[in-house]
């Protein structure tokens, strides 16, 4: 009786705001939620954590906790029909305040991805006009973001393409642009990807570096200096990109799944979106850290989140003519990485304000563009206006965009997770998620995994990550 009320609520959603037309349709617009976080954050983190060892600690955790998250997070959305703040309350009532948190995970994250999505354009124009000199010069990135005006426009352009294929809708908007964009951003990215791995550069001191030793370092595992709480760190890392990067406990997913038509087969979906996006991360670590290797050694390597805006410039003019072509391909693309981002989280704001305020889609998306058109300019002001300095519980400092994606990705992330495994493993019961995987009559192959996953493994591991992230764990050691 429940399932068939869920089911029942399910289409009256779906006749509300739109379907996708297929599991093509919905593997395209979920996988377009990887985006910029395979593109931005996926190769500093590789590079800062050790190479292979990184790698070796995302691939593990993609195939279980990944696994275990996606699947909970696009089940839940189908069932209920419904986005984050109601889907949790379909589950049970008084594990509402769970979906209202959820929701306020891509409310922030919102704030600087058009931020990010501003940069990528302003140096895609800097490509364009043959400036790649100067995006090369050490003071560039710098002196853009410090200015009180360039960011801004910039950002505020990006939100409004990406409110305009929202107002479309799901199967008209969001749908149609992520079934041309992301073949066309995976095909750049092998295309670049395999062009590093050909590149030869002798520096000033007769060093010779090749992209196949680049490919090297970015595979062998590193464990010098490794302690249990570096190892740790690196495990929070990994984990912070793994939610970054798949969307999951951010409310995304459930409300692309409550997008999703009764007869696709979820688990086929699940394992093609794992495959597209752990694909997507691992070229886009193999594209750029050779290259940053061939003409920058490792100290390239140090420049952390503006690895993409410091040292690939200096990469791209490095290679001479050719750099002009492979940087504004590579930018592009990044653009397209970036946009398919910005479009899945603010269509999980959007979704859960029409259900909240029971209003018309094009009449949200107008007042929330407004709302982060505004919110983007601060952030966007953040280096240089507003610029603030506050020290963080892992240690960094961090200015507004900084504090914005800690709170999101490394505090609440990890904490909605906690959340999520104890309500449906020793809650509702793992069986709840497990019939809805099966409702299409195809099998939940790997249905004991699950089950191990998010009733034991899953609650306690996401407790120390998430005293990891708080700063909490060093306190009590």
């Amino acid at each position: 009786m429940a399932s068939m009320e869920n089911r029942a609520g399910s289409g009256k959603k779906k006749s509300k705001t739109g379907s996708f037309s297929g599991q093509l349709g919905f593997v395209m617009a979920a996988g377009s939620a990887v985006g910029v976080g395979n593109l931005w954050r996926f190769p500093y983190l590789a590079a800062k954590d050790g190479g292979g060892l990184f790698l070796i600690i995302y691939l593990c955790l993609v195939l279980t906790f990944g696994f275990t998250l996606l699947t909970s997070d696009i089940a839940i959305g189908r069932k209920t029909g419904k986005s984050s703040i109601y889907a949790y309350a379909a589950m049970r009532p008084r594990w509402k305040f769970l979906g209202i948190i959820t929701f306020f995970v891509p409310v922030l994250i919102m704030t600087y991805y058009a931020v990010i999505g501003g940069w990528i354009s302003r140096y895609i124009v800097v490509c364009f006009t043959g400036a790649g000199n100067a995006a090369a010069e050490d003071g560039f990135f710098s002196f853009f973001i410090t200015s009180p005006v360039s960011p801004v426009f910039f950002a505020l352009l990006f939100m409004a393409v990406t409110s305009v294929i929202v107002y479309k809708g799901v199967e008209g908007g969001i749908e149609s642009v992520s079934k041309w964009m992301m073949p066309i951003l995976l095909v750049l990215i092998v295309a670049i990807a395999v062009f590093s791995l050909t590149l030869r550069h002798t520096d000033e001191n007769g060093v010779t570096r090749t992209g196949l030793q680049g490919l090297l370092v970015y595979l062998t595992p590193d464990l010098s200096g490794l302690t249990v709480g570096r190892f740790l760190q690196i495990l929070l890392d990994a984990m912070s990109q793994l939610f970054f990067s798949l969307s999951v406990s951010m409310g995304i997913m459930i409300t692309y799944g409550s997008y999703v038509k009764p007869d696709v087969n979820l688990s086929r979906s699940v394992n093609q979106i794992e495959i597209f996006d752990t694909g997507v991360a691992l070229l886009a670590g193999m594209m750029i850290i050779p290259s940053i290797y061939v003409f920058s050694g490792t100290d390239g390597m140090s420049a952390g989140t503006s690895l993409m805006f410091v040292s690939l410039p200096k990469v791209f003019y490095a290679m001479g003519t050719p750099g002009i072509f492979v940087g504004a391909t590579f930018f592009i693309m990044a653009a397209f990485a970036t946009l398919t981002s910005c479009i899945s989280v603010l269509e999980a704001i959007v979704a859960n304000c029409m259900e909240l305020f029971h209003a018309s889609r094009k009449k949200v998306t107008v007042i929330l563009t407004v709302i982060y058109m505004a919110a983007s300019a601060v952030i966007a002001l953040g280096y240089s206006i507003f610029y603030v300095e506050v020290k963080l519980p892992n240690g960094s400092v961090g200015q507004l965009l900084d504090i914005m994606d800690y709170i999101s990705n490394s505090f609440m992330m990890p904490f909605i997770s906690l959340l999520s495994t104890i309500l449906i493993g020793w809650v509702v019961g793992p069986k709840w998620i497990i019939d809805e995987m099966e409702s299409s009559g195809d099998r939940f192959t790997r249905k004991k995994l699950y089950i191990v996953m998010i009733k034991y493994v899953a609650p306690a591991m996401m407790f120390v990550l998430f005293l990891q992230s708080t700063g909490l764990l060093n306190a009590l050691a």
